[in-house]
C-alpha cells in the first residue's frame, strides 16, 4: 500500500475518536423537482409537473453533517424558528447522527430556508430554474445570544475543534466569537469559513475561503499557482492565523500555507461533476476534523479534495462517508 494512503486511512479512522462543535446559521435547503413538460403561456418559462420534494440540512448545518456521517461526534449550535421547517431541520440533523441539543428556538424569526426549483428534462439530474429564499436578517436578541453562549459552554468539554460556519445572516456575533476564543484556549482547534468576512475571525488557527473571496479582499486578480501561493501567505500573516489559511479553487484543487510556506494540494481526477453545491462546508468540515485528528496541512487538505470530489458528483449538499473516503483514495 502506497505509505501516503496509509497514512491517510489511519487519519480517516481516527476521526470518530473526535469531537467537534459547529456555530452557525442553520438553513433548511428543499428541492421541489417536477417534468419540464411545455413553456407557460404566461410568460417564457418551463411549466413544471410535481415530482417530488426534498428538504435536507444546509447553511452550517451541512459542514455538521459531513463531520457526523465521518464518524465523529458533532454538536450543532444555531438558531431556528418555532415552525415546521425548523422541526424538519432538527430531525433531518438528528436522523444523521448530530447532535441537537445546541440548537435554540427563536420565537420571533423564521426558520431559514432555501427553495430551490428544479427542472427535469430527461437528463441524468434535474436543473436549477430558480430559488426562494425566506430568513431574518434581524439580529438576535440578548436572550437568544445568553443561550447560544450557555449551550457553547455546555458542550465544551471533549472537544477538540470549534468551526464558525458564518452565512451572513444573523448568528455569528463578535460576542460569541470571543467566547468561543475564551472557552478554546491554547487546546481546542478554532476553524472558521467566513465566506468573506474575514476580519472576525482574525487569529484563529484556521480559515477557508474560496478564490472569489481571497480576491475581494486583497483586492487583486489571483491567476497562476504562485498568485495563489502569495495570497495564502499574505492572508495567513494579515489574519494572525495560528495554524493555516486554505484557499479553494475549485477544479484546480486547494493552495494553503502555514509557518514553513504554502504548498499546492490538486485535486483528484473527477470525471463528473454535477452541481458544486455543498463542496466549500464539505472542504471545510474535513479540512477541521482532519487536523483536530492530528493530521498535517497537506494531510487535511488532500482529504478535503477527495471528499470534494465526492460531493459534485451529485446534485445538491452530500455527506460522503469514511467508507466512501477510503475507497476513493485506494490503496
Amino acid at each position: 500500500m502506497n505509505p501516503e494512503n496509509t497514512a491517510l486511512h489511519d487519519l480517516i479512522r481516527r476521526f470518530s475518536q473526535q469531537k467537534i462543535i459547529v456555530i452557525g446559521d442553520v438553513i433548511l435547503d428543499e428541492y421541489l423537482t417536477g417534468n419540464a413538460v411545455r413553456l407557460s403561456r404566461e410568460a417564457p418559462i418551463p411549466v413544471l409537473e410535481y415530482m417530488s420534494r426534498q428538504a435536507i440540512p444546509g447553511g452550517a448545518a451541512n459542514p455538521s453533517v459531513n463531520i457526523a456521517v465521518l464518524g465523529a461526534k458533532t454538536v450543532q449550535i444555531g438558531v431556528i424558528g418555532a415552525d415546521a421547517e425548523g422541526e424538519n431541520l432538527r430531525e433531518a440533523l438528528s436522523q444523521r447522527g448530530v447532535d441537537i441539543s445546541g440548537i435554540v428556538v427563536d420565537e420571533l424569526r423564521p426558520t431559514t430556508v432555501k427553495t430551490r426549483l428544479m427542472a427535469h428534462m430527461g437528463l441524468r439530474f434535474p436543473q436549477q430554474v430558480a430559488r426562494l429564499d425566506k430568513f431574518s436578517r434581524k439580529g438576535l436578541t440578548v436572550h437568544i445570544e445568553g443561550q447560544l453562549e450557555h449551550a457553547l459552554k455546555y458542550h465544551i468539554a471533549g472537544v477538540g475543534a470549534i468551526l464558525f460556519s458564518d452565512y451572513h445572516i444573523c448568528l455569528n456575533s463578535l460576542s460569541l466569537i470571543e467566547v468561543a476564543r475564551r472557552l478554546a484556549g491554547k487546546t481546542v482547534l478554532l476553524s472558521a469559513d467566513a465566506q468573506g468576512d474575514f476580519e472576525k475571525y482574525a487569529g484563529f488557527d484556521v480559515m477557508k475561503c474560496n478564490a472569489d473571496e481571497a480576491q475581494t479582499f486583497l483586492r487583486r486578480s489571483l491567476v497562476t499557482d504562485d498568485d495563489f501561493a502569495r495570497a495564502s501567505i499574505e492572508l495567513l500573516s494579515e489574519l494572525r492565523l495560528r495554524r493555516c489559511m486554505v484557499i479553494t479553487r475549485g477544479a484546480d484543487g486547494a493552495t494553503a500555507a502555514d509557518v514553513n510556506g504554502s504548498v499546492h494540494v490538486p485535486t483528484p481526477t473527477t470525471t463528473e461533476v454535477y452541481d458544486t453545491v455543498g463542496a466549500g462546508d464539505t472542504a471545510v468540515a474535513v479540512i477541521t476534523l482532519a487536523l483536530a485528528a492530528g493530521a498535517t496541512m497537506p494531510e487535511a487538505v488532500t482529504l478535503a479534495n477527495y471528499a470534494g470530489g465526492l460531493v459534485v458528483r451529485r446534485v445538491g449538499n452530500y455527506a460522503p462517508s469514511a467508507a466512501e473516503l477510503i475507497e476513493v483514495i485506494g490503496i
